[in-house]
């Protein structure tokens, strides 16, 4: 039972944070204040069975490449002590009972799901004929944010569209510090990353991208008409944003992943920011 637990990382919730997060923002939003207990429940439910069947896909992918990087050789499959066939049925329990969750909406939800599933299955495998997975699995994470808009109003505005551009380039961000304490050995293997992409850029264009981001969180504050509250979770947003640029400066692995994994306290900011808008 360890086995499957690691192999759904939730020993290591970091994934579900990091895509519960946006799917807060967009929950929040779409339902201009607190959303329904019902659609909380849905999504974030849905949101640790999605993580966790990413994950589980994302390992069976990745079997054969995890046994030549020191960090990933002594995951489940990996290491033998869960089998292929059996990864893949867990992987097709985790979307089914995600399926189930989804039916509980409606029917352009339904549809979109689809579409998630499918980025969700395809990112993994990127990462062997593009420099870009990070951008798809930005694509994979920021479905949940039509998907929220869908389920609480049975459309998605283009406002919701900035919320979901602003979940991708997040994605980037950190994906890419997470994929520069790799970077070595995925040279090494021929794994493609932004991180190698990017090269001795990477600081500087993650920097752009963090203040892309910045700019698009607030044209979605003008767009929503949010609170001071809001205003001031982007300060605070800004200054975790430097500090991350702390962490990477000598691009030491550790440090890498440590600012990868604090992106977290960003996402949570930025929740408190709308979610307190709401409240004033």
């Amino acid at each position: 039972m360890n086995a499957y637990l690691r192999l759904m990382r939730l020993d290591k919730p970091i994934g579900i944070y990091l895509l519960l997060w946006p799917t807060l923002w967009a929950l929040f939003l779409a339902a201009d204040g607190w959303p329904s207990i019902e659609l909380l429940i849905i999504f974030i439910l849905g949101v640790a069975l999605m993580r966790s069947a990413g994950c589980v896909i994302n390992d069976y992918a990745d079997r054969n490449i995890d046994k030549l990087i020191e960090r990933t050789k002594n995951r489940p499959i990996t290491s033998g002590e869960v089998t292929t066939g059996n990864a893949l049925k867990l992987f097709i329990g985790l979307v089914g009972l995600a399926f189930l969750l989804v039916l509980l909406t409606n029917w352009l939800t339904v549809q979109l799901a689809f579409v998630a599933l499918f980025l969700a299955m395809l990112y993994p495998f990127t990462k062997r004929w593009t420099h870009l997975p990070q951008f798809v699995l930005g694509l994979a994470f920021a479905m949940s944010v039509p998907m929220a808009f869908a389920a609480t109003n049975n459309n998605v505005p283009v406002s919701a569209w900035w919320i979901f551009l602003a979940t991708i380039i997040w994605t980037v961000i950190y994906d890419t510090m997470y994929a520069m304490s790799d970077r070595e050995e995925d040279l090494k293997i021929g794994v493609k990353s932004t991180a190698i992409l990017f090269a001795k850029y990477d600081k500087w264009i993650i920097g752009v991208l963090q203040i892309s981001l910045l700019l698009t969180l607030i044209k979605i504050s003008e767009i929503f008409n949010l609170a001071v509250f809001y205003d001031i979770s982007l300060i605070l947003s800004a200054f975790l944003m430097i500090y991350h640029q702390v962490l990477i400066k000598n691009r030491e692995k550790t440090a890498c992943f440590q600012a990868f994994l604090h992106n977290n306290y960003l996402g949570m900011v930025i929740f408190a920011g709308i979610a307190l808008s709401f409240t004033a």
